[in-house]
């Protein structure tokens, strides 16, 4: 059994401590918009969106953001990917951009967000928030907003489960990897 790092609950509460982050920084939502990496990043966001608004605080606009054509290691590992399908449903400029991410690690995933984001727009800016951050930096990358810390071996990964992938329930696990799948 993989070890829970967060349940169901601490998950829900995370998220609604970020949404109080969001509000506090930016002084409100007007202007702010939810940008989710595909697939977690995008239910991080809509997960966000929909308690901004259940609270009544706001409607903040939210969308999920397809980053395959940014990503450098298909790019290196001469695989052509498919053409980005990003059509957001609103205009970026000015917009105070809040890229949302399920797992921060190397921060590659970041850096193609940030490529992506600014081949569609220029917002005014571009806030980075994650559910977790596992450390290992191999780019010059840091969340404004982190759910939780969990640093992390090479050996070790963060499985992050929600009942929108399939998931029975929401759960972040920690995961170690064999040897042979090293």
């Amino acid at each position: 059994m993989q070890p829970v790092i967060m349940n169901a609950e601490g998950m829900a509460r995370t998220l609604r401590r970020l949404s109080h982050e969001i509000e506090e920084r930016n002084e409100g939502f007007s202007g702010v918009v939810l940008v989710g990496v595909k697939r977690g990043g995008e239910v991080v966001a809509r997960r966000l969106s929909a308690i901004i608004s259940e609270t009544g605080r706001g409607d903040v606009p939210c969308a999920g953001l397809d980053i395959t054509m940014s990503r450098d290691d298909l790019v290196s590992a001469f695989i052509l990917p498919e053409a980005e399908k990003n059509d957001l449903g609103f205009p970026l400029e000015g917009k105070t951009v809040v890229l949302c991410d399920d797992v921060l690690h190397t921060g590659r995933s970041a850096v193609a967000g940030i490529e992506a984001l600014f081949r569609l727009g220029r917002p005014a800016k571009i806030q980075l928030l994650v559910l977790v951050d596992r450390g290992g930096r191999e780019l010059p990358v840091r969340a404004d907003y982190v759910g939780k810390n969990v640093p992390t071996s090479k050996e070790e990964y963060i499985e992050v489960h929600f009942t929108e992938l399939g998931a029975g329930e929401d759960a972040l696990t920690i995961t170690r990897r064999t040897n042979a799948e090293a």
